[in-house]
């Protein structure tokens, strides 16, 4: 039984698939609830694994940028599988694609409007963003032959270690104490993190199925409706997340998660299906898309580093950037 409708691009003006009205509220509502189920869930998975990152005394922009990162990346890193396995590609990419800029833009931008201004370290931004910007390029070398396979994906979970080893190395002084060490049963906490793991998935497949449905209803790209409405609410643990982790004093963990989500989405969220069943991709539209992002990530690299800054000017800088980014990657395709 298929988890997706037949794969199929829609584009060049190709006539509308026949869905029926019923069907097509059916997906709307499961893009609606999947998602609200995966955010809650991975929201869940968010809090367990802080408490049993607590334990490590780990600097909190270090777990921020690494296992924060993964578990806020868990819709992304879903959806890679799911979609993998059900042969949509173009989903997976645009998705994971989409959701790096998102974090790094808007996310980002909401960081600083929502929990107040703060000062940024340069040298922070330049090692997670400069490693994302080489990810994203990386993986558009990879995909130019429109496929994605398990060598590709391999590469891909080489550049995230690669590039989590040079954050880690000569890390300047956290601005502030590792985590408290929280008490409890960490066997208990580790469960509760695959159950909800599980939960997670579910939600995924809920939402990309109903996505996948209206892109064919409404002659839409998969890749592009991934890339724009799939990216919005993949993204949306990190948002909430980081600002929780902001008003509650932890500035460097919220600002690891957001920049390490994005590396994680241009790495291990692309890889994560491939590595199980290589899928093929729309060269024409996942390499240009994966360019276009990378200049995104490094034009918020050159703002933060010299402005030194986050506050409503460089989020309005972001802002700006993210919706131009949209329009244009609209004007292209």
């Amino acid at each position: 039984m298929r988890l997706y409708p037949t794969p199929c691009t829609v584009r060049d003006g190709r006539a509308m698939a026949e869905v029926p009205v019923t069907t097509l509220l059916v997906a709307v509502v499961a893009i609606v609830a999947g998602f609200g189920v995966t955010v809650a869930a991975s929201r869940r998975a968010v809090a367990d694994a802080t408490a049993l990152a607590a334990s490590t005394r780990l600097p909190p922009f270090i777990v921020g940028v690494t296992l924060l990162a993964i578990g806020t990346d868990l819709p992304e890193i879903a959806n890679s599988i799911v979609a993998s396995i059900s042969g949509h590609g173009d989903i997976n990419v645009g998705d994971s694609v989409g959701s790096a800029v998102t974090q790094v833009t808007l996310v980002l931008a909401l960081l600083a409007i929502l929990g107040g201004a703060f000062v940024v370290g340069r040298r922070r931004i330049g090692r997670v963003g400069g490693a994302t910007v080489v990810a994203l390029l990386l993986g558009a070398v990879l995909m130019i032959d429109g496929n994605l396979s398990r060598r590709d994906a391999v590469i891909l979970i080489g550049a995230w270690l690669v590039g989590s080893w040079l954050v880690w190395r000569d890390l300047p002084p956290a601005a502030q104490p590792a985590l408290q060490v929280i008490a409890g049963n960490r066997m208990g906490r580790a469960f509760a993190v695959l159950l909800v793991l599980a939960v997670v998935a579910a939600g995924a497949t809920a939402a990309l199925w109903g996505l996948t449905t209206v892109a064919r209803a409404l002659a839409i790209s998969e890749y592009l409706i991934a890339f724009f409405a799939g990216s919005i609410g993949t993204s949306l643990p990190e948002l909430v997340f980081a600002v929780t982790a902001i008003r509650r004093g932890q500035r460097d963990m919220a600002v690891g998660d957001v920049l390490g989500s994005s590396f994680v989405d241009s790495t291990l969220s692309i890889a994560a299906g491939p590595l199980l069943a290589p899928v093929a991709v729309s060269a024409d539209l996942v390499v240009p898309g994966s360019i276009a992002a990378a200049a995104a990530v490094g034009a918020v690299v050159v703002i933060l580093s010299v402005r030194k800054r986050h506050d409503r000017v460089t989020s309005l800088a972001l802002l700006t950037l993210y919706f131009a980014f949209y329009a244009a990657v609209i004007a292209v395709w």
